[in-house]
């Protein structure tokens, strides 16, 4: 294993692969377009959002005519019996047009828009969740390759550990205690595979499915992640997030639907009303002409229209109180996010630099002062456990780091990572 910082500070821990091998590799970025272009998640947002973007032309535009054909006859029912002997007899036709009060189209037009600017607020949502779950299933599929390589490896170690004890148990300068410490370990390295491999399987089911993809498509090794500071400060990403963030302009989107939806139903104080006009033919007779106008009287205002103003005005609090927890929320998650990826990345600068180089020392030393008896096996052994678990803790903290970075990610639209 060889540890190198780059002079970008860019970490990357680097080991030995076997020559030949294939450089196949699996990329973020192909794989968030392939998701954009097939989830089915994705794909049913859209076309609600789509949907909603139907309903404004309807809710804006008058209601349908009614056409009206009927006659009028004196003596039987007949039709035609009295046309032209008696004035009431007749056949005619009469067209009614419904209107609202001047300005409740535009306003319920209005309200829907807003509902399917929502819609599509919503609709980024959905896909920016969707890319959330691909990166984080896509950077715990990577930590899995070099995690195994951390324990093969070690495993690799353990196996020369043991047979320097069995040379030395032969001549009597080891204890059986030392074997099976040694085996031990062993095993415990084999279940910790074991489980890295069941993570493995877990991830790619979990990116086929995002991707919608067949049940056990192959996938290919994913590529190094990237890893460097994040160079956008905390205040900056936060005032980017409020004008970017899709939960806080679906929100807002809400709360202006929800005073719209308020000046409408103030609105409903005023009549309706529909103008009737009707042609009736009544044979040697001068035909008859109508004109009439019909209005809803609103004599119930007490009751149902302040009722339903009232309804409105509590719908436009709940959602300007939805609208502000949404911003504290999104304020705390974006703070959280930012500083795990800020702890993360000084933990494993930390690791790289410092802790594991001095304890592959110490390893070497105790393992050469072993060998020549000048230090007993516990030393050896106490030391190589911590070089196993100091590799492990710096990949899980690449892990928490490429974890938290793609959470600020969806939280505020910006490339950190990628």
């Amino acid at each position: 294993m060889r540890f190198h910082l780059s002079s970008s500070v860019v970490l990357a821990l680097t080991f030995v692969r076997v020559v030949g091998a294939q450089e196949q590799t699996l990329a973020l970025r192909d794989l968030i377009t392939e998701a954009q272009r097939s989830n089915p998640e994705i794909l049913a947002a859209q076309k609600r959002y789509e949907a909603g973007r139907q309903r404004p032309r309807q809710e804006s535009s008058l209601p349908d005519p009614t056409i009206s054909l009927g006659y009028s006859s004196n003596g039987n029912p007949l039709p035609g019996t009295g046309i032209g002997t008696q004035p009431t007899s007749n056949i005619g036709l009469s067209f009614t047009q419904e209107f609202l009060y001047p300005g409740k189209l535009r306003l319920r037009g209005e309200v829907s828009s807003k509902a399917a600017d929502a819609e599509f607020e919503q609709y980024r949502m959905v896909g920016r969740n969707v890319i959330l779950r691909l990166s984080q299933a896509f950077y715990r599929l990577q930590h899995t390759y070099p995690e195994m390589e951390v324990l093969e490896r070690n495993h690799a170690l353990l196996q020369t550990f043991l047979r320097i004890i069995e040379a030395r148990y032969a001549v009597g300068k080891a204890s059986q205690q030392d074997a099976f410490k040694t085996q031990t370990e062993l095993t415990i390295l084999e279940t910790k595979k074991i489980q890295t491999e069941r993570e493995r399987r877990s991830q790619q089911a979990e990116i086929n499915s995002l991707l919608n993809r067949p049940a056990g498509a192959f996938l290919a090794q994913p590529a190094e992640p990237h890893v460097h500071e994040l160079t956008v400060s905390l205040e900056e990403i936060q005032l980017h997030a409020r004008d970017t963030s899709p939960e806080l302009l679906r929100d807002q989107k809400v709360v202006e639907r929800s005073d719209l939806a308020l000046n409408l139903a103030r609105k409903e104080i005023y009549p309706d009303y529909a103008i009737t006009g009707g042609y009736f033919y009544m044979g040697s007779m001068p035909a008859m002409y109508q004109v009439r106008a019909d209005i809803h009287i609103p004599l119930y205002f007490s009751g149902k229209q302040r009722a339903g103003v009232t309804e409105q005005a509590q719908k436009m609090a709940g959602a300007r109180h939805e609208y502000d927890a949404a911003s504290q929320s999104l304020s705390f998650r974006i703070e959280d996010a930012y500083l795990t990826a800020q702890t993360s990345y000084k933990l494993m600068k930390l690791y790289l630099d410092t802790v594991i180089p001095q304890a592959h020392l110490t390893l070497q030393s105790s393992l050469n002062a072993y060998e020549t008896g000048m230090a007993d096996f516990l030393s050896v052994f106490t030391n190589h456990i911590g070089i196993v678990e100091y590799e492990m803790n710096y990949h899980e903290e690449m892990l928490n780091y490429h974890l938290a970075v793609s959470r600020l990610e969806e939280l505020t639209g910006l490339d950190l990572a990628r």
